[in-house]
């Protein structure tokens, strides 16, 4: 019956993906791309494997079937890292509450934003003089807002989440937009020993309203600088399905645990530059590793990100975005660092990532 509700589920994500995969101008690639990025050190430091094994108050984000592993009556997590040299800035805090022994909720908030862009559309006055002081700042930044909710099932091991999320993007006074979406998850333990994740992302597709408030000023610069004006419309971000699998080996040893995890994210917006990928269909697989002491100590590496890029004599090479971390935990106080992209192997930049996660029983 399970495996039954799960193709169900999959049919439908894949006819509704290509549907709307037909006009970009609707459901465009990369729509909401920041709600992507990840949240959490542990989980950046081990390649953003995390679907499966999450227990903690990230898994608001992650899958909100590990919300029922929250140990603490309350637990908050905190976030903050930069992108491009410091132009970028991104955030991240997290609430969750074990409302009993079967069952918890959970919030997070994300912000991903660039402040104090210059905008230069009024920089020459009337008479064609540029005159530095009509340059006025603007932020663009991209909001999200998860409400989650997990609970244990009947069935030994299992447990289901879901979330709702409000998605507020703002570029100054000149557009915002409105959006919100439903995501659902499961994770499956077996004598915590196998653990088995899925997270259907935008299950019913998130819609975004688009509103455009620019004065007849800036359109005079649109039309004079050959830009379209652009008009209030609807964006769609199209569903996204993660499986994953953890296996959790007790070496008999000084209390050392060792964990490997791989995730496969299937994006059903057409073809996208992934290890994995068709006109509809595209996989990108991610696989991490922790080795952890006693809840206490923890060594993580991770690889994600491959692509294929192109070489100056046309050939293709694939390079991928290695990750490590570590973290430490004491009287309920845990921090978190990750180092993302060692050796510049991948086109992303490399960041150092900091998170703390606080826990009240």
């Amino acid at each position: 019956m399970k495996k039954h509700i799960w193709f169900i589920t999959l049919s439908f994500l894949l006819l509704q993906s290509s549907i709307f995969a037909q006009d970009e101008t609707i459901a465009p690639k990369y729509s909401n791309e920041f709600l992507q990025i990840g949240v959490g050190a542990r989980s950046l430091g081990m390649g953003n494997a995390m679907v499966a094994g999450v227990d903690d108050v990230t898994s608001v984000y992650w899958n909100p079937a590990g919300l029922t592993g929250v140990k603490n009556k309350f637990d908050v997590g905190l976030m903050h890292s930069e992108y491009f040299a410091g132009i970028a800035k991104y955030d991240y805090v997290g609430l969750a509450h074990k409302i009993d022994d079967r069952s918890a909720v959970g919030f997070a908030a994300i912000r991903f934003g660039v402040d104090d862009i210059p905008n230069t559309t009024q920089l020459i006055d009337n008479e064609g003089n540029i005159d530095y002081d009509r340059i006025t700042l603007f932020t663009a930044a991209d909001y999200g807002f998860l409400f989650s909710y997990g609970r244990k099932t009947g069935i030994e091991g299992l447990s289901l989440g879901g979330t709702v999320k409000v998605v507020h993007r703002r570029a100054g006074d000149f557009a915002r937009s409105w959006g919100f979406g439903i995501d659902a998850g499961m994770q499956y333990n077996i004598n915590d020993k196998w653990f088995f994740g899925a997270m259907a992302r935008d299950v019913t597709s998130t819609f975004n309203a688009w509103i455009f408030n620019l004065d007849s000023d800036m359109e005079e610069v649109f039309l004079e600088t050959g830009n379209e004006i652009p008009e209030n419309g609807l964006e769609l971000t199209l569903p996204r399905l993660i499986l994953a699998a953890k296996r959790k080996f007790d070496i008999g040893w000084q209390d050392i645990s060792i964990s490997p995890e791989i995730n496969a994210s299937i994006t059903t917006d057409g073809r996208r530059n992934t290890l994995i990928k068709s006109g509809v269909v595209s996989i990108d697989p991610v696989m991490g590793l922790e080795i952890g002491w006693k809840d206490i100590v923890a060594v993580r590496t991770g690889v994600n990100n491959f692509q294929y890029v192109k070489n100056f004599d046309d050939s293709e090479s694939m390079v991928f975005q290695p990750n490590i971390g570590l973290g430490v935990t004491f009287k309920g106080i845990t921090l978190d660092y990750a180092f993302t992209n060692i050796g510049n192997q991948s086109e992303a930049l490399f960041s150092h990532v900091i998170s703390l996660k606080f826990g009240f029983k």
